[in-house]
């Protein structure tokens, strides 16, 4: 009887110690699947995550939505005019991804758009596509992994989508019948993303970088929004849960999502913006990746910008800058 008794506690206290543990666990799932799961269901999630105040506040909409506005309708026209010509790459992990090529009538350079999270090129580079393009430069604008066209379940923070980064890369280079100069221009996740992709080998022809807003790490991101968005205690807990369902369901490491190791390998020019009043993605970002790299570069804080803002607050100064970058590069 007593070595039934003990059996039967050891049982229990097994079955107290999986209950406690998943309990530990699915906390971090909502948090996980909120941030990193896109499924199916894109317009849906998207108008989930811009409905938070935070989103809402920084967006250029809030303050610049005509101008924002006017610079989306001339990318779509641009499109639906048949002048845009759709692209198409294959990711490593089997994904296809989509991309919409816009040459210029005499071109000095080609641009690739890397937008940010939950994004689209036609509305982060609203501001400044047309700028670009009439001043020389091929267009492409990426639609990253689990946004516009392309396929996708999770968001990688950069982790998979500086791998798409290189092969859009190369396949701008493979077409670059006239050896035009090519840079990488990244707004929030989509600079961090190039950044990550800068630590790789690159074409020759790729002359530099222009980063807006970009974080350095997924980690530290989602620190910063848990902490001051939500309000959330024991981040460090929950950032060792939401990793976890990183690895087991959307096939990367938290780390993996660091700006850290390319910066230090980089050779290429980067020109570096970020706006002081930024809540969503902190000014101190971009001033770490501006010290951490190992390359050329500058960095300008627009004074009173919110997020991808700099463009609009400072619009003749940002414009300017690119330019010089331009001809210190080509």
């Amino acid at each position: 009887m007593r070595r039934k008794a003990d059996i039967r506690k050891i049982c229990i206290n097994i079955v107290l110690f999986l209950s406690v543990l998943c309990t530990f666990l699915l906390l971090g799932y909502p948090f996980f699947k909120f941030i990193v799961y896109a499924g199916d269901k894109k317009v849906r999630n998207k108008r989930k995550w811009f409905g938070l105040k935070h989103a809402q506040i920084n967006h250029p909409r809030n303050g610049y939505e005509d101008k924002y506005e006017e610079g989306r309708a001339w990318c779509q026209l641009s499109y639906e005019s048949g002048v845009m010509k759709d692209r198409y790459i294959i990711s490593d992990d089997g994904l296809r991804l989509h991309a919409c090529y816009l040459p210029a009538d005499k071109p000095k350079r080609i641009l690739l758009l890397s937008h940010g999270y939950r994004g689209s090129g036609f509305g982060d580079f609203a501001n400044m596509a047309r700028f670009l393009h009439e001043n020389g430069c091929d267009l492409l604008f990426i639609d990253q992994r689990c946004c516009g066209l392309s396929e996708g379940k999770y968001i990688t923070f950069g982790a998979r989508e500086h791998r798409d980064i290189l092969k859009w890369v190369r396949q701008l280079d493979e077409n670059n019948k006239n050896d035009l100069p090519i840079y990488l221009y990244g707004e929030s996740m989509g600079a961090a993303t190039i950044l990550m992709a800068s630590g790789h080998e690159l074409p020759g022809n790729v002359k530099g970088l222009i980063c807006d807003c970009g974080f350095c790490s997924m980690k530290q991101q989602l620190r910063d929004i848990a902490k001051e968005w939500f309000h959330i205690k024991w981040i460090e807990l929950l950032l060792l849960r939401v990793d976890l369902f990183c690895r087991l369901f959307a096939g990367f490491k938290m780390s993996d999502a660091d700006t850290k190791e390319a910066l230090s390998k980089c050779r290429i020019p980067i020109l570096f913006f970020h706006g002081s009043d930024d809540t969503y993605v902190k000014a101190h970002n971009s001033v770490k990746n501006y010290e951490m790299c190992r390359s050329g570069k500058d960095l300008m804080i627009v004074r009173g910008a919110r997020h991808m803002c700099s463009p609009y607050v400072e619009e003749k100064e940002y414009r300017g800058r690119i330019t010089e970058f331009f001809k210190a590069n080509d």
